[in-house]
């Protein structure tokens, strides 16, 4: 049984990494399901600056609403640009004229979360840096020649990639230390960064929106097995106290 599981276990791990598309260091995603704010700015985030291509095919807007704690006609009006409360979310942009434009149809980003990791996608929408041979001007140190234009360099400002002057094998090398902004983003560093937690939040919550409740779940039933087992346990005694 074990080596069964062991075997299944090494099956999965390639396609992980395969799904994941990257082998490098990722920026720790220290997001909080509880954090009902961050989760409400994370749904401001994607509902302004990615809905338009990215739909949410399988959450409805009722749902959002409700479990973010964010009232009906507030969500409605700030939060809601395609079909109704009860209907699932829609990208406002035509499958088609997307695929052209960008080469793709832009990928439904439910269950992004689920698949790339809540540490990919926090590390990914901050590694866009400028580069004009793309056909959007932008491109991204974990997702190399990336389709996606940098939506949120409004919030960023304009990233370039830095690189540093070390000495590699005996010789001096330009070696990549990481993504700087220009600042003339709406947001300083600091915010961005925040932002983008919020929005990968969000993302997680979207890919499982029950899971604090399966967790609250399953210390009950934890629970209901350690005090059925202490139970078996003496009435197991009880059934052999009279057998030698």
């Amino acid at each position: 049984m074990i080596k069964r599981f062991i075997l299944a276990l090494a099956l999965l791990l390639p396609s992980v990494a395969f799904a994941a598309g990257y082998s490098g260091p990722l920026d720790r995603a220290n997001y909080d399901l509880r954090d009902k704010e961050s989760l409400q700015r994370g749904a401001q985030i994607y509902m302004n600056y990615c809905l338009a291509c990215h739909s949410m095919q399988y959450q409805r807007y009722s749902r959002t609403f409700n479990d973010l704690g964010i009232p009906q006609e507030l969500g409605e009006e700030l939060l809601q640009f395609t079909s109704s409360p009860g209907m699932h979310k829609t990208s406002a942009i035509d499958a088609d004229a997307a695929a052209e434009w960008f080469g793709l149809t832009p990928p439904d980003l439910t269950m992004v979360a689920r698949v790339r990791g809540a540490d990919w996608i926090y590390t990914y929408l901050r590694s866009f840096y400028a580069d004009d041979s793309r056909p959007f001007g932008a491109n991204n140190a974990i997702f190399d020649n990336v389709g996606m234009p940098h939506v949120l360099e409004e919030l960023q400002g304009t990233p370039r990639r830095v690189t540093e002057q070390r000495m590699v094998d005996g010789e001096m090398t330009d070696v990549y230390v990481g993504i700087r902004s220009d600042g003339n983003g709406t947001m300083s560093p600091e915010e961005f960064d925040q932002a983008m937690l919020d929005l990968t939040n969000f993302l997680v919550y979207t890919g499982e929106p029950m899971i604090l409740e399966r967790q609250r779940m399953g210390y009950f039933v934890i629970g209901f097995l350690i005090v059925f087992l202490i139970l078996a346990i003496l009435l197991k005694k009880e059934y052999w106290r009279d057998i030698k």
